[in-house]
């Protein structure tokens, strides 16, 4: 019997050590094969009763310590499995594995596989210990007869130690070349594991491991990957002809390999069959139908990870990869949650609904193609619980750049495998109005609102920040006819820019970096610092999708912010449960403050509203906000109903992209806002995911309305106006926004 795998050395393996230090026999040509296989047969034995011989120069450290106890690894195997992902209804996603494997019980295998793996690799393997003594002999006769080292006699538990090594070394290539050394010391410490292994465990539980650890080539490891690798069944399914193509691979995976090399794997296949006729494990009938069969091949190519996911859900399985790889539940370093990771083996159901996930991918899809010079990525959060339930962009997952696909996830900040975030615009607005009303100012806060202004002076959390600018910096509205006063019903609907400015310097900047960080928004996207300046009103510092999903998720859970998580529950294949990440939910801001955020943002897409074209289907009331950054490189809408929020984004995917005079799914655009480009996009998603659904409605509040102006340019009783807060010249600036942030609307 010839193996791959061969613990037990012979003359031919070019690694051993030399005789001059292990042996006092020195193998120099064919002729001495009888001799060199029966001196290190002779030294094997001795080693297994003597290990501290000093015949062979081995020590009783390098032999002997350490298997009094046999490690658990040999007993039960941590061995690399698949993972598989699934969304909330229970439907694959995708498979990920660093090794294809399905771990198998004994009953889960085919009795014909089992069988035919024993025959064709140690028929004798019930029979004797860890060595066939044997086996050794008739290897040491054959041997000598041809003048090769050709035969070996390495038994199935020999075979099962030597792979268990290997698959601890994983993928570090200086690790597996250390684990398939062939040098005598490594071969008789094998040995004893064996040994120690035959005492311990049963035969069939060593078969069991050697079925589930063997590779069978063409990436599947273990008897079920292999099954379905070529056949496309279960292993317990296979017929005596598949069981003994696959029994028969294991010799030389790539010699018998029946999709590269059919006709050889047809012929080893009937060696197969013949021992198992020859030890009567099948009958003469059964033989020859196996025989006249032909290989039958289903092959399936091995399907791996997240660019295999279902449409569309491939940056949403590479965010459950990353938050495997970065949350304390899974390992408190990053070594063991990567370990945690690769070991693999788990069922993890996620929190995304394909049905929202289908809507959010057909609208992005629909409104942006894949060609176009900017993209468009769509984010949904269940307000409440935090539960993502779509990711959606329009390029696709890959590496094909000239199919325009990429692997960065433009719904998530860097960290989760996305980019550097994208300026949201006036979408930031109703987080410092959040913030004004849980400062106490009331839901009629009027301001004087010019057409322009220079920031004035704010306080930060520490210290001052001071327009030092020469010229001194200034904001504008968007529209030249847009002079307050304002209060801020009317100012969220319109997206007054002045008015926001004055609420920011009346409340302090502190004040809106704080609510900020209980919304989630506690650091750009790309991982820096936000920055205490006056423009962060007006939405200058980068954000992610997800993100802006979640704030707005707030709004429309009465105040309530959800950290998003995607995974609902994990599991091992045998059912055992693994801890996931729990929900991080805390009250943000007061249902009064979420009562009032409903109302002026159910303005903005009423009439007169940057919003007013948005209405859903069934008139289900709605309330958001349409942001564009400045020179139009971002344009985004964020929006909710009581069940769903959902955030849109539309850019250039590296934020380089002016959308002025721009062409985008076919469209020319003389330039784009929140409400053209974003918008759209926003209502078809939600249209499409709500379908079916039970209307509900938002609490509101009874904001009166001001009234009537009469003098455009007049200010609100005891309002700033915008040269009571000038800064002092001179004065140091701790931002580095000294250029105009544009209109924002």
């Amino acid at each position: 019997m010839e193996s791959n795998l061969l613990p037990i050395p012979d003359p031919a393996d070019g690694d051993a050590p030399g005789p001059s230090r292990r042996s006092p026999v020195r193998f120099v040509r064919h002729g001495a094969a009888f001799l060199g296989v029966s001196v290190v047969s002779g030294a094997l034995l001795a080693g297994m009763a003597l290990p501290a011989v000093g015949a062979i120069g081995l020590t009783a450290k390098n032999t002997a310590e350490g298997f009094d106890d046999i490690p658990d690894d040999f007993k039960t195997p941590p061995l690399t499995q698949v993972t598989q992902v699934f969304d909330a209804k229970g439907g694959l996603i995708a498979r990920v594995y660093e090794r294809d494997r399905i771990v198998l019980t004994a009953d889960q295998m085919s009795p014909y596989m089992r069988q035919a793996q024993v025959d064709i690799e140690d028929a004798r393997f019930y029979e004797h210990g860890a060595v066939d003594l044997k086996g050794v002999l008739r290897a040491i006769s054959k041997n000598a007869e041809s003048g090769t080292a050709a035969e070996g006699a390495s038994t199935l538990t020999q075979q099962y130690v030597k792979n268990v090594n290997v698959e601890k070394a994983g993928d570090d290539p200086v690790a597996v070349k250390e684990a398939m050394r062939k040098t005598l010391g490594r071969k008789i410490q094998e040995l004893k594991i064996a040994i120690r292994l035959e005492e311990e465990l049963t035969k069939e539980q060593i078969l069991t491991n050697y079925l589930n650890i063997t590779f069978f080539g063409n990436g599947a490891y273990g008897v079920e990957a292999a099954s379905q690798r070529y056949f496309g069944k279960a292993n317990k399914d296979l017929t005596v002809a598949e069981a003994a193509t696959l029994a028969g691979l294991v010799q030389n995976p790539s010699k018998y390999d029946p999709k590269a090399h059919p006709q050889a794997a047809l012929n080893r296949r009937n060696v197969v069959i013949d021992k198992l006729l020859e030890n009567k494990h099948i009958t003469e009938e059964q033989a020859q139908e196996a025989k006249a069969a032909p290989l039958g091949l289903n092959y399936k190519e091995p399907q791996n990870g997240c660019i295999t996911a279902q449409a569309g859900m491939g940056f949403f399985c590479d965010y459950v990869r990353q938050v495997v790889k970065q949350d304390p539940v899974f390992g408190a370093s990053a070594a063991e949650r990567k370990r945690f990771w690769d070991q693999g083996g788990l069922n993890i159901h996620t929190t995304l609904d394909p049905d929202k996930q289908t809507a959010a991918q057909n609208a992005v899809s629909s409104h942006v193609r894949v060609t176009d010079s900017v993209s468009a990525a769509a984010s949904m959060v269940e307000p409440g619980t935090g539960k993502i339930l779509a990711m959606a962009q329009t390029r696709p997952y890959g590496i094909d750049r000239t199919k325009n696909q990429t692997v960065v996830n433009f719904n998530v900040d860097a960290a989760m495998g996305g980019g550097n975030g994208f300026q949201p615009g006036s979408t930031f607005k109703p987080v410092v109005a959040a913030a004004a009303l849980e400062a106490g100012l009331p839901p009629t806060q009027e301001y004087s609102s010019p057409n322009r202004m220079e920031y004035p002076t704010m306080k930060t959390c520490e210290g001052t920040w001071k327009n030092t600018g020469r010229p001194k910096v200034t904001v504008p509205n968007e529209s030249a006819s847009e002079v307050g006063p304002y209060q801020l019903k009317e100012a969220m609907a319109l997206s007054v820019n002045t008015y926001f400015v004055q609420m920011e310097q009346e409340i302090g900047l502190c004040a809106v970096k704080q609510m900020a960080n209980k919304v989630g928004i506690t650091a750009k996207a790309s991982g820096k610092a936000l920055e205490e300046v006056p423009a962060m009103a007006l939405g200058v510092e980068e954000v992610s999708p997800l993100t802006m999903a979640g704030v707005y998720a707030a709004f429309a859970a009465g105040g309530r912010f959800c950290a998003p998580v995607a995974i609902n529950r994990i599991t091992t294949i045998d059912g055992r449960d693994v801890p996931a990440p729990p929900a991080r939910c805390e009250t943000a801001f007061s249902e009064s403050t979420a009562r009032v955020l409903n109302t002026i943002l159910n303005g903005v897409t009423e009439s007169g509203g940057t919003g007013a074209a948005l209405h859903l289907e069934g008139d289900r009331q709605i309330a958001g906000k349409t942001g564009t950054s400045d020179k139009k490189k971002a344009a985004w809408f964020s929006g909710y109903t009581p069940q769903l929020a959902t955030a849109v984004w539309l850019g250039g995917p590296n934020g380089g992209v002016e959308m002025r005079d721009i062409t985008i799914n076919g469209k020319r655009h003389a330039e784009v806002f929140g409400a053209t480009g974003p918008g759209p996009i926003w209502r078809d998603a939600m249209n499409q995911a709500l379908r079916g659904t039970p209307k509900q409605s938002l609490p509101m509040a009874d904001i009166p309305d001001p009234a009537p102006r009469t003098d455009p340019g007049t200010t609100g009783t005891g309002a700033p106006t915008s040269g009571s807060s000038s800064g002092s010249s001179g004065a140091p600036s701790n931002a580095p926004s000294n250029t105009p942030p544009g209109k924002r609307r």
